[in-house]
Protein backbone atom coordinates (compact mmCIF):
# COMPACT_ATOMS: atom_id res chain seq x y z
CA UNK A 1 0.00 0.00 0.00
CA UNK A 2 3.11 2.18 0.89
CA UNK A 3 4.52 1.74 -2.39
CA UNK A 4 0.99 2.46 -4.24
CA UNK A 5 0.84 5.96 -2.32
CA UNK A 6 5.02 6.90 -2.95
CA UNK A 7 3.77 6.17 -6.75
CA UNK A 8 0.61 7.85 -6.84
CA UNK A 9 2.36 11.13 -4.72
CA UNK A 10 4.98 11.09 -7.73
CA UNK A 11 2.60 12.71 -10.16
CA UNK A 12 2.65 15.60 -8.68
CA UNK A 13 6.41 15.95 -9.04
CA UNK A 14 7.36 19.18 -10.57
CA UNK A 15 8.83 17.89 -13.65
CA UNK A 16 5.06 15.85 -14.10
CA UNK A 17 3.93 19.89 -14.03
CA UNK A 18 6.69 21.54 -16.29
CA UNK A 19 6.55 18.91 -19.33
CA UNK A 20 2.66 20.04 -20.23
CA UNK A 21 3.84 23.70 -19.39
CA UNK A 22 6.47 23.45 -21.64
CA UNK A 23 4.51 21.56 -24.72
CA UNK A 24 1.93 23.82 -24.14
CA UNK A 25 3.44 27.03 -24.62
CA UNK A 26 6.20 25.69 -26.86
CA UNK A 27 3.52 24.87 -29.35
CA UNK A 28 1.24 28.35 -29.26
CA UNK A 29 4.31 30.44 -29.04
CA UNK A 30 5.43 28.69 -32.53
CA UNK A 31 1.92 28.91 -34.08
CA UNK A 32 1.66 32.55 -32.61
CA UNK A 33 4.72 33.61 -33.81
CA UNK A 34 4.52 31.53 -37.53
CA UNK A 35 1.27 33.46 -38.47
CA UNK A 36 2.23 36.74 -36.24
CA UNK A 37 0.59 39.95 -37.83
CA UNK A 38 1.01 43.25 -35.69
CA UNK A 39 -1.58 44.63 -37.17
CA UNK A 40 -4.37 42.18 -36.26
CA UNK A 41 -3.53 42.53 -32.77
CA UNK A 42 -3.79 46.57 -33.04
CA UNK A 43 -6.57 46.22 -34.76
CA UNK A 44 -8.34 44.84 -31.62
CA UNK A 45 -11.45 46.43 -30.75
CA UNK A 46 -11.18 46.30 -27.08
CA UNK A 47 -15.13 47.34 -26.00
CA UNK A 48 -17.18 46.33 -22.72
CA UNK A 49 -18.50 43.49 -24.19
CA UNK A 50 -15.01 41.98 -24.79
CA UNK A 51 -14.07 42.44 -21.23
CA UNK A 52 -18.07 40.86 -20.45
CA UNK A 53 -17.32 38.00 -22.71
CA UNK A 54 -13.83 36.75 -21.00
CA UNK A 55 -15.50 37.06 -17.64
CA UNK A 56 -18.33 34.58 -18.84
CA UNK A 57 -15.71 32.33 -19.96
CA UNK A 58 -14.42 32.15 -16.19
CA UNK A 59 -17.88 31.68 -14.84
CA UNK A 60 -18.22 29.13 -17.68
CA UNK A 61 -14.99 27.41 -16.48
CA UNK A 62 -16.32 27.93 -12.32
CA UNK A 63 -19.71 26.11 -13.61
CA UNK A 64 -17.56 23.82 -14.54
CA UNK A 65 -16.13 22.74 -11.75
CA UNK A 66 -18.87 23.60 -9.35
CA UNK A 67 -21.21 21.18 -11.57
CA UNK A 68 -18.38 18.51 -11.09
CA UNK A 69 -18.38 19.01 -6.72
CA UNK A 70 -21.85 18.64 -6.68
CA UNK A 71 -21.85 15.55 -8.88
CA UNK A 72 -19.01 14.02 -5.99
CA UNK A 73 -21.15 14.73 -3.42
CA UNK A 74 -24.20 13.22 -4.75
CA UNK A 75 -22.32 10.09 -5.54
CA UNK A 76 -20.97 10.19 -1.66
CA UNK A 77 -24.12 10.43 -0.45
CA UNK A 78 -23.05 14.00 0.70
CA UNK A 79 -20.34 12.35 2.58
CA UNK A 80 -17.66 14.90 1.31
CA UNK A 81 -18.34 18.90 2.14
CA UNK A 82 -18.32 21.35 -0.43
CA UNK A 83 -14.61 22.63 1.01
CA UNK A 84 -13.31 18.98 0.65
CA UNK A 85 -14.90 18.24 -2.83
CA UNK A 86 -13.25 21.74 -3.85
CA UNK A 87 -9.67 19.85 -3.13
CA UNK A 88 -10.69 16.55 -4.66
CA UNK A 89 -11.92 17.84 -8.44
CA UNK A 90 -8.82 20.17 -8.50
CA UNK A 91 -6.69 17.22 -7.79
CA UNK A 92 -8.48 15.08 -9.81
CA UNK A 93 -8.08 17.85 -12.64
CA UNK A 94 -4.68 18.21 -12.15
CA UNK A 95 -3.88 14.57 -12.33
CA UNK A 96 -5.58 14.07 -15.49
CA UNK A 97 -2.97 17.78 -16.67
CA UNK A 98 -0.28 15.85 -16.08
CA UNK A 99 -0.96 12.43 -17.49
CA UNK A 100 -1.00 11.65 -21.32
CA UNK A 101 -5.25 11.49 -22.45
CA UNK A 102 -5.14 8.02 -23.47
CA UNK A 103 -4.19 7.25 -19.63
CA UNK A 104 -6.30 9.62 -17.67
CA UNK A 105 -6.08 10.75 -14.16
CA UNK A 106 -8.26 7.22 -12.23
CA UNK A 107 -5.72 5.83 -10.27
CA UNK A 108 -5.06 9.25 -8.78
CA UNK A 109 -8.63 9.85 -8.02
CA UNK A 110 -9.28 5.81 -6.79
CA UNK A 111 -6.32 7.79 -3.96
CA UNK A 112 -8.25 10.97 -3.36
CA UNK A 113 -11.19 9.81 -3.07
CA UNK A 114 -10.08 6.70 -0.55
CA UNK A 115 -8.02 9.47 1.34
CA UNK A 116 -11.17 11.63 1.61
CA UNK A 117 -12.54 9.17 4.23
CA UNK A 118 -14.35 6.87 1.25
CA UNK A 119 -14.30 3.01 1.61
CA UNK A 120 -12.53 1.80 -1.61
CA UNK A 121 -15.00 -0.44 -2.50
CA UNK A 122 -17.18 2.70 -2.58
CA UNK A 123 -14.32 4.84 -4.64
CA UNK A 124 -14.22 2.46 -7.12
CA UNK A 125 -17.63 2.85 -7.55
CA UNK A 126 -17.46 6.62 -8.03
CA UNK A 127 -14.72 6.54 -10.06
CA UNK A 128 -16.14 3.89 -12.61
CA UNK A 129 -19.89 6.07 -12.29
CA UNK A 130 -18.05 9.17 -13.31
CA UNK A 131 -16.33 7.83 -16.30
CA UNK A 132 -19.48 6.21 -17.29
CA UNK A 133 -21.17 9.64 -17.45
CA UNK A 134 -18.47 11.80 -18.74
CA UNK A 135 -18.94 8.98 -21.66
CA UNK A 136 -22.41 8.70 -21.96
CA UNK A 137 -22.92 12.74 -22.20
CA UNK A 138 -20.92 12.08 -25.48
CA UNK A 139 -22.32 9.09 -26.86
CA UNK A 140 -25.80 10.87 -26.58
CA UNK A 141 -24.42 14.07 -27.74
CA UNK A 142 -22.93 13.34 -30.84
CA UNK A 143 -26.13 11.88 -33.42
CA UNK A 144 -27.62 14.81 -32.12
CA UNK A 145 -25.07 17.44 -33.11
CA UNK A 146 -24.39 15.30 -36.48
CA UNK A 147 -28.13 15.79 -37.16
CA UNK A 148 -27.83 19.75 -36.34
CA UNK A 149 -25.17 20.20 -38.04
CA UNK A 150 -24.57 17.62 -41.05
CA UNK A 151 -21.09 16.00 -41.23
CA UNK A 152 -20.42 18.08 -44.50
CA UNK A 153 -19.89 21.24 -41.81
CA UNK A 154 -18.24 19.35 -38.91
CA UNK A 155 -15.50 17.41 -40.48
CA UNK A 156 -12.46 18.99 -41.67
CA UNK A 157 -11.30 17.74 -45.47
CA UNK A 158 -7.65 18.65 -45.28
CA UNK A 159 -6.67 17.88 -42.05
CA UNK A 160 -4.84 14.11 -41.69
CA UNK A 161 -3.77 12.43 -37.81
CA UNK A 162 -1.19 9.68 -37.64
CA UNK A 163 -2.97 6.75 -35.73
CA UNK A 164 -1.67 3.42 -35.32
CA UNK A 165 0.91 3.70 -38.44
CA UNK A 166 -1.93 4.92 -40.42
CA UNK A 167 -3.04 8.72 -41.72
CA UNK A 168 -7.20 9.08 -40.87
CA UNK A 169 -8.71 12.28 -41.80
CA UNK A 170 -10.93 14.15 -39.14
CA UNK A 171 -13.54 11.59 -39.83
CA UNK A 172 -11.72 8.99 -39.48
CA UNK A 173 -10.83 9.44 -36.50
CA UNK A 174 -14.22 10.73 -35.07
CA UNK A 175 -15.50 7.53 -36.51
CA UNK A 176 -12.47 5.04 -34.41
CA UNK A 177 -13.21 7.08 -31.21
CA UNK A 178 -16.92 7.10 -31.11
CA UNK A 179 -17.33 3.39 -31.82
CA UNK A 180 -14.59 3.01 -29.26
CA UNK A 181 -16.13 5.14 -26.90
CA UNK A 182 -19.83 2.83 -27.89
CA UNK A 183 -17.79 -0.28 -27.14
CA UNK A 184 -16.45 0.56 -23.59
CA UNK A 185 -20.08 2.58 -22.44
CA UNK A 186 -21.85 -0.48 -23.46
CA UNK A 187 -19.27 -3.05 -21.55
CA UNK A 188 -19.66 -1.04 -18.03
CA UNK A 189 -23.30 -0.60 -18.14
CA UNK A 190 -23.91 -4.33 -19.17
CA UNK A 191 -21.30 -4.99 -16.29
CA UNK A 192 -23.14 -2.72 -13.87
CA UNK A 193 -26.55 -3.01 -14.56
CA UNK A 194 -26.94 -6.80 -15.70
CA UNK A 195 -23.81 -9.14 -15.03
CA UNK A 196 -21.05 -7.68 -13.78
CA UNK A 197 -20.18 -11.61 -12.59
CA UNK A 198 -21.00 -12.80 -16.04
CA UNK A 199 -18.57 -10.21 -17.23
CA UNK A 200 -16.14 -10.43 -15.30
CA UNK A 201 -15.54 -14.55 -15.95
CA UNK A 202 -15.88 -13.27 -19.88
CA UNK A 203 -12.82 -11.05 -19.15
CA UNK A 204 -10.74 -13.68 -17.67
CA UNK A 205 -11.66 -16.32 -20.26
CA UNK A 206 -10.70 -13.53 -23.07
CA UNK A 207 -7.18 -12.52 -20.98
CA UNK A 208 -5.95 -16.36 -20.57
CA UNK A 209 -5.25 -16.54 -24.47
CA UNK A 210 -0.96 -16.69 -24.42
CA UNK A 211 -0.63 -13.14 -26.47
CA UNK A 212 -3.16 -11.34 -23.38
CA UNK A 213 -2.02 -13.57 -20.54
CA UNK A 214 0.14 -10.36 -19.15
CA UNK A 215 -2.79 -7.88 -18.69
CA UNK A 216 -4.69 -11.14 -17.12
CA UNK A 217 -4.44 -9.87 -13.36
CA UNK A 218 -5.57 -6.42 -14.50
CA UNK A 219 -8.52 -7.98 -16.61
CA UNK A 220 -9.20 -9.79 -12.93
CA UNK A 221 -9.65 -6.61 -11.24
CA UNK A 222 -11.48 -4.93 -13.75
CA UNK A 223 -14.03 -8.07 -13.00
CA UNK A 224 -13.55 -7.23 -9.33
CA UNK A 225 -14.49 -3.27 -9.26
CA UNK A 226 -17.85 -4.33 -11.55
CA UNK A 227 -18.37 -6.16 -9.47
CA UNK A 228 -18.56 -3.42 -6.45
CA UNK A 229 -19.73 -0.96 -8.69
CA UNK A 230 -22.74 -2.88 -9.28
CA UNK A 231 -23.37 -3.53 -5.59
CA UNK A 232 -22.96 0.29 -4.93
CA UNK A 233 -24.93 1.32 -7.69
CA UNK A 234 -28.28 -0.70 -8.77
CA UNK A 235 -30.12 0.08 -6.43
CA UNK A 236 -30.54 4.12 -6.67
CA UNK A 237 -33.48 5.67 -8.04
CA UNK A 238 -34.40 7.47 -11.23
CA UNK A 239 -33.99 10.47 -9.47
CA UNK A 240 -30.56 10.08 -8.36
CA UNK A 241 -29.45 9.05 -12.59
CA UNK A 242 -31.06 12.19 -13.77
CA UNK A 243 -29.36 14.40 -11.29
CA UNK A 244 -25.45 12.66 -11.84
CA UNK A 245 -26.49 12.86 -15.34
CA UNK A 246 -27.45 16.47 -15.34
CA UNK A 247 -24.77 17.90 -13.45
CA UNK A 248 -22.65 16.07 -16.28
CA UNK A 249 -24.51 17.63 -18.60
CA UNK A 250 -23.99 21.10 -17.16
CA UNK A 251 -20.17 20.31 -16.53
CA UNK A 252 -19.43 19.67 -20.22
CA UNK A 253 -21.82 22.02 -21.49
CA UNK A 254 -20.18 25.12 -19.66
CA UNK A 255 -16.65 23.70 -20.38
CA UNK A 256 -17.42 23.74 -24.28
CA UNK A 257 -18.84 27.07 -24.33
CA UNK A 258 -15.95 28.98 -23.42
CA UNK A 259 -14.48 28.78 -26.30
CA UNK A 260 -18.10 30.18 -27.98
CA UNK A 261 -17.70 33.36 -25.76
CA UNK A 262 -14.25 33.71 -25.78
CA UNK A 263 -14.52 34.26 -29.37
CA UNK A 264 -17.39 36.38 -28.69
CA UNK A 265 -14.86 38.59 -26.72
CA UNK A 266 -13.54 39.24 -30.56
CA UNK A 267 -15.38 38.94 -33.19
CA UNK A 268 -19.01 38.05 -34.21
CA UNK A 269 -20.39 34.31 -34.26
CA UNK A 270 -22.90 33.11 -36.40
CA UNK A 271 -23.09 29.73 -35.68
CA UNK A 272 -22.56 28.71 -32.36
CA UNK A 273 -23.83 25.17 -32.46
CA UNK A 274 -21.07 24.14 -35.14
CA UNK A 275 -18.19 25.61 -32.93
CA UNK A 276 -19.99 23.32 -30.03
CA UNK A 277 -20.07 20.67 -32.40
CA UNK A 278 -16.46 20.78 -33.60
CA UNK A 279 -14.88 20.45 -30.21
CA UNK A 280 -16.59 16.96 -29.80
CA UNK A 281 -14.45 16.03 -32.51
CA UNK A 282 -11.24 18.05 -31.10
CA UNK A 283 -12.08 15.82 -27.95
CA UNK A 284 -12.00 12.61 -29.72
CA UNK A 285 -8.36 13.74 -30.76
CA UNK A 286 -7.29 15.08 -27.66
CA UNK A 287 -9.14 11.67 -25.99
CA UNK A 288 -6.12 9.50 -27.93
CA UNK A 289 -3.53 12.36 -27.23
CA UNK A 290 0.24 10.64 -26.21
CA UNK A 291 1.10 14.13 -24.50
CA UNK A 292 0.12 15.40 -20.75
CA UNK A 293 -3.44 16.19 -21.19
CA UNK A 294 -3.11 16.90 -24.56
CA UNK A 295 -0.44 20.03 -24.17
CA UNK A 296 0.84 20.46 -27.90
CA UNK A 297 -1.71 19.05 -29.14
CA UNK A 298 -4.75 20.95 -28.16
CA UNK A 299 -3.11 23.65 -29.32
CA UNK A 300 -2.32 22.96 -32.96
CA UNK A 301 -6.09 21.67 -33.94
CA UNK A 302 -7.57 24.37 -31.84
CA UNK A 303 -6.75 26.53 -35.04
CA UNK A 304 -7.04 23.68 -37.49
CA UNK A 305 -10.94 22.95 -36.28
CA UNK A 306 -11.95 26.65 -34.68
CA UNK A 307 -9.78 29.00 -37.35
CA UNK A 308 -12.42 29.88 -39.76
CA UNK A 309 -14.82 31.13 -37.12
CA UNK A 310 -11.95 33.80 -36.05
CA UNK A 311 -10.78 36.93 -37.47
CA UNK A 312 -7.37 35.65 -39.28
CA UNK A 313 -4.11 35.77 -37.25
CA UNK A 314 -5.84 35.74 -34.03
CA UNK A 315 -6.12 32.39 -33.64
CA UNK A 316 -2.92 31.10 -32.15
CA UNK A 317 -3.91 33.74 -29.34
CA UNK A 318 -6.82 32.57 -28.86
CA UNK A 319 -5.69 28.94 -28.26
CA UNK A 320 -3.08 30.30 -25.81
CA UNK A 321 -6.08 32.09 -24.45
CA UNK A 322 -8.14 29.32 -24.23
CA UNK A 323 -5.71 26.77 -22.72
CA UNK A 324 -4.59 29.30 -20.00
CA UNK A 325 -8.06 29.54 -18.98
CA UNK A 326 -8.84 25.89 -19.03
CA UNK A 327 -6.09 24.10 -18.63
CA UNK A 328 -2.97 25.68 -16.90
CA UNK A 329 -5.18 26.70 -14.03
CA UNK A 330 -5.05 22.89 -12.59
CA UNK A 331 -1.63 22.96 -12.73
CA UNK A 332 -0.86 25.61 -10.49
CA UNK A 333 -4.44 25.14 -8.21
CA UNK A 334 -3.34 21.74 -7.99
CA UNK A 335 0.09 22.19 -6.75
CA UNK A 336 -1.17 25.17 -4.50
CA UNK A 337 -3.21 22.83 -2.62
CA UNK A 338 -1.41 19.49 -2.24
CA UNK A 339 0.50 20.20 0.70
CA UNK A 340 -2.43 21.42 3.01
CA UNK A 341 -4.84 18.42 1.48
CA UNK A 342 -2.02 15.72 2.56
CA UNK A 343 -1.68 17.10 6.16
CA UNK A 344 -5.17 17.16 6.12
CA UNK A 345 -5.71 13.67 4.98
CA UNK A 346 -3.24 12.16 6.94
CA UNK A 347 -3.31 13.69 10.16
CA UNK A 348 -6.95 12.43 9.69
CA UNK A 349 -5.76 8.75 9.31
Amino acid sequence: MADNQKKILSIFQFKRIIIPIILGLGVATYLLFRSFNPEVFQNINWRWQSFFWLFLALALMATRDVAYMYRIRLLTDKKISWRKSFDVIMLWEFGSSVTPSVVGGSALALFIVNREGINFGKTTAIVLTTSLLDELFYVIMVPIVVIIVGTNNLFLSNSNFGFLNSNFGSFGIFIIGYIFILILISIIIYGIFINPRGLKWLLIKIFKFRFLRRWLISAAKTGDDLIVTSREMRGKSIWFWLKAFGSTFISWTARFWVVNVMILAFSSVDNHFLIYARQLVMWVILLISPTPGGSGVAEFIFSDFLGEFIIPGLAPGLALLWRLMSFYPYLFIGALILPGWLKRVYSQK
